[in-house]
């Protein structure tokens, strides 16, 4: 190990952590090459592929490397929070309506297919322009990009590095859900922990929310496939030696280094895109149910925030300013008040943080702190963590009804998989306060509201 392995988490959730490789897994990545401080993992740390989910690492933007195992399969998986002016007493007689209305018209689950057709020169034209590729279409609101991390876009995305089997799988996919974690939630404020940043963010008590979680579908899949097998394939032509093959990396001064950021950025502006079609289809929806345009009924955007992505930043390491690679797989950016990459908007907040549950809890919207610069590279984590696999939790499923016990704690579910509920029920994750409160005590995050489920779309 070239750095030493750090968790951020309680007794009680490394008690949980301790099931499965996830620990491993944040040792193999202190043999990355380039990598300063530590590799670190966030409270909500599960085993994935390579670098655990919940995982951070940080490598010299000179020296290091950049591992497609580190980002993960999905780039650019996020979340998106939209809000309203309606109260829950406004909204609940029609709930059943509008979870009805989302469910039709949200395509999800495995290989679901949007009603967007995109083009070859328009597939193109969205990986290099992201959000602002929907914005010119019709779906959203100019003020939605001022309220989107990196504005909807990633520079540096390269369409000539995304390989024509990732752009078949993406063509049809834009304004899809997909399926596993992701969904669409209907939600209510339920407590506000600071009331200056909730009146920031728009937010306030018994309001009526709706939060988005979804990434890159197919095409960001594709391009980590592909890269993977490029990358471990030259490995030793690298002269690099790794416990784990699924941390396959490259110098960030190859050819493969560059096309892979370019590919990887690409499928990063898919995903932005994706989001906001999917807020479009959700504003409308809302339209149609309370016969008022998205303006009268107060539906903007909160914020969207990204995981599952590497950025070169500017960090400071033993008292010396670096520019570094970081790698955050089921992490979040939580940066500081007045940092110079935050949305104008929130400048003198901090980065939003949103922070989904499972869908019988809640979900958080969290604030960055100066303390996540000094500790862990302007991150934190990014949900609950799971903490049965998707096997585990439909067997222990077996002989019950997720729907009823959900609709029986008030929370209309519906989904297109036939196990989705099932491999996504609340015992299947942690519990996301537990999550929260260890990063808000190490001080790398704060509470500002926590949101309660009404009604959940799953794939």
């Amino acid at each position: 190990m070239r750095v030493p392995g750090l968790i951020l988490a309680d007794a009680a959730l490394m008690a949980q952590i301790r099931r499965d490789a996830s620990l491993e897994q944040v040792a193999n990545a202190a043999f990355l090459p380039g990598i300063v401080k530590a590799s670190l993992a966030m409270p909500d740390i599960h085993q994935g592929y390579g670098l655990p989910v919940g995982g951070v690492v940080a490598t010299d933007a000179e020296s290091g490397v950049v591992s497609p195992g580190g980002v993960g399969y999905d780039i650019n998986c996020g979340v998106r929070l939209l809000r309203t002016n309606l109260n829950a007493a406004e909204v609940q007689p029609r709930l059943r309506q509008v979870v009805d209305a989302l469910h039709q018209a949200i395509p999800a689950g495995v290989g679901s297919r949007g009603r967007v057709k995109l083009s070859p020169a328009d597939a193109r034209r969205l990986v290099e322009t992201g959000a602002r590729w929907a914005l010119e279409r019709g779906f959203g609101d100019p003020d939605d990009l001022a309220r989107i991390e990196s504005n909807g876009c990633l520079a540096g995305a390269d369409a000539d590095a995304v390989s024509p089997k990732a752009f078949e799988r993406g063509k049809s996919q834009l304004g899809t859900l997909g399926s596993g974690n992701h969904f669409v939630e209907i939600q209510v404020v339920d407590e506000i922990y600071d009331e200056r940043g909730a009146r920031i963010l728009g937010l306030f008590p018994d309001q009526v929310t709706v939060m988005i979680h979804t990434g890159s579908r197919g095409l960001g899949h594709q391009v980590c496939t592909d890269y993977l097998r490029r990358l471990e394939g030259a490995l030793r032509r690298f002269g690099i030696s790794l416990p784990d093959r699924q941390l396959a990396c490259a110098p960030l001064d190859s050819p493969e280094a560059t096309e892979y950021l370019g590919a990887m950025n690409a499928a990063a502006n898919f995903a932005f895109a994706n989001r906001q079609c999917l807020a479009h289809i959700s504003r409308e929806v809302f339209a149609r149910a309370f016969s008022l345009p998205p303006s009268g009924l107060g539906m903007s955007l909160v914020y969207d925030v990204a995981h599952n992505i590497a950025k070169t930043e500017e960090h400071d390491v033993d008292g010396r300013r670096r520019r570094l690679v970081v790698h955050r797989k089921g992490a979040t950016r939580a940066f500081p008040p007045h940092h110079g990459e935050l949305v104008e908007a929130y400048r003198g907040l901090g980065q939003p943080v949103l922070i989904p549950g499972d869908m019988g809890r809640y979900s958080y919207v969290l604030v960055g702190t100066e303390g996540a610069m000094r500790e862990t590279f302007g991150s934190t984590c990014h949900g609950a963590g799971r903490l049965m696999s998707r096997t585990a939790a439909v067997k222990a499923a077996r002989g019950r009804q997720i729907w009823r016990e959900l609709e029986a704690k008030g929370i209309l579910a519906r989904s297109t998989g036939r196990d989705a509920l099932e491999e996504e029920m609340p015992e299947a994750y942690k519990d996301v306060r537990e999550v929260v409160e260890v990063v808000e005590r190490f001080g790398i995050s704060k509470r500002v509201a926590r949101l309660r489920p009404m009604g959940v779309i799953k794939g």
